[in-house]
């Protein structure tokens, strides 16, 4: 069977540079896909895409259902059609994770294509973020997120992470290399992963091959000038630091 295309809405330019109007709806997202991660208009809240459900995470972690109404400025989805299925050792590091992600796809010849993985396992930690909306234009992230971005930490927790990866040559488009989601088994916690600790773990890995960008129609997408986004400031927003 072939895979769906990765489905993303907007790039990480315009984001990073304060494009943050909703693009299309919570709604619309739902028909390209049933896991992805991304945020929500005005960056309010991490978003957490997984068994076909949006999930919003807040500013203090806590996680509630998105409605379908609520806009959608920058996001990556897909259907979920693992190729492999593996468990991952234990791990005391979002860095040592990512390594073997990577060394997965690598074996799979996969460096220069896009995948989605799904991890459901046990943590002894899982550092994150999220924030709070911040309503503008032409506000870079890295500055919305210094002022509205609130980090914290879960312990002994089961949940799932949805991780994204996009090869190097998309820098732009979106982040190069791997992106983490976190949520709850119970969906009461969740946000953008910084750092983690998983005690054991079984990833779903889907490799694709295609990909749908759905772009602003809004002529203020226009007004950006997304060549002058700073990587540099990009690899900390991804990092968790917005500062």
């Amino acid at each position: 069977m072939t895979n769906a295309p990765m489905y993303q809405i907007s790039t990480l330019q315009a984001l990073a540079l304060g494009y943050t109007r909703g693009v299309i709806t919570v709604g619309e997202l739902k028909k390209h896909g049933d896991i992805g991660l991304g945020t929500f208009e005005d960056v309010n809240g991490e978003m957490i895409f997984i068994d076909g459900i949006c999930y919003r995470a807040m500013e203090d972690g806590s996680v509630a259902i998105a409605g379908d109404e609520m806009g959608v400025p920058f996001s990556s989805v897909s259907v979920m059609n693992a190729n492999r299925v593996f468990s991952v050792d234990p791990v005391n590091s979002m860095e040592s994770l990512k390594d073997i992600l990577t060394l997965r796809i690598e074996e799979g010849f996969g460096l220069n294509s896009m995948h989605i993985v799904r991890i459901d396992g046990s943590f002894s930690k899982v550092a994150a973020r999220s924030e709070a909306p911040y309503r503008s234009q032409h506000v870079p992230l890295k500055d919305m997120l210094s002022m509205t971005q609130r980090d914290f930490v879960f312990e002994d927790i089961k949940g799932s992470l949805v991780c994204v990866y996009y090869p190097d040559y998309m820098d732009g488009i979106n982040a190069p290399g791997w992106h983490l989601h976190f949520i709850s088994d119970d969906r009461t916690k969740g946000g953008h992963v910084f750092d983690l600790e998983m005690t054991e773990g079984t990833a779903q890995l889907m490799k694709i091959d295609r990909i749908e960008i759905q772009l602003p129609k809004d002529p203020a997408f226009d007004t950006y000038s997304l060549k002058n986004a700073d990587q540099n400031d990009i690899k900390k927003v991804e990092q968790g630091n917005g500062n």
